[in-house]
């Protein structure tokens, strides 16, 4: 677990579309949920999507469900978040997290309940 690392992030015209990748170490990547999380300037990190171990749940916060999706590839130990229909309340700092549990869970978008966080990567979508 851990060494988790994203990257993709950018500027995005509104209504278009990125996405993020992230990866994790290798050990075991395929028993633990991971999660995006998103901090913009001066609010506090709130809790995007998040996808269990083996790809066949995903979860998403009101604002982004609709529009992000969430998938994982278990074989190359990657992550992925699909953004379309962006809007400039999406800037934010986006953060990659991974879980100690199999599964989401009732308080998924809880930070402290994910250990191992990436740097984070930059998302900015102008007004």
């Amino acid at each position: 677990q851990g060494q988790v690392k994203e990257s993709g992030g950018g500027l995005a015209q509104p209504g278009g579309s990125l996405r993020l990748s992230c990866t994790a170490a290798e050990s075991q990547f395929d028993r633990y949920a991971m999660a995006w999380f998103r901090q913009a300037a001066g609010k506090e990190r709130e809790g995007v999507a998040c996808i269990r171990d083996d790809g066949s749940l995903d979860y998403y916060s009101k604002n982004v469900e609709g529009r992000f999706v969430a998938t994982r590839d278990n074989a190359a130990n990657i992550v992925y978040l699909q953004m379309n229909s962006l809007k400039s309340e999406d800037t934010a700092m986006y953060f990659c997290a991974q879980s100690t549990f199999r599964a989401c869970g009732y308080g998924w978008a809880d930070p402290e309940d994910f250990p191992y966080w990436g740097q984070g990567t930059q998302v900015t979508v102008p007004s």
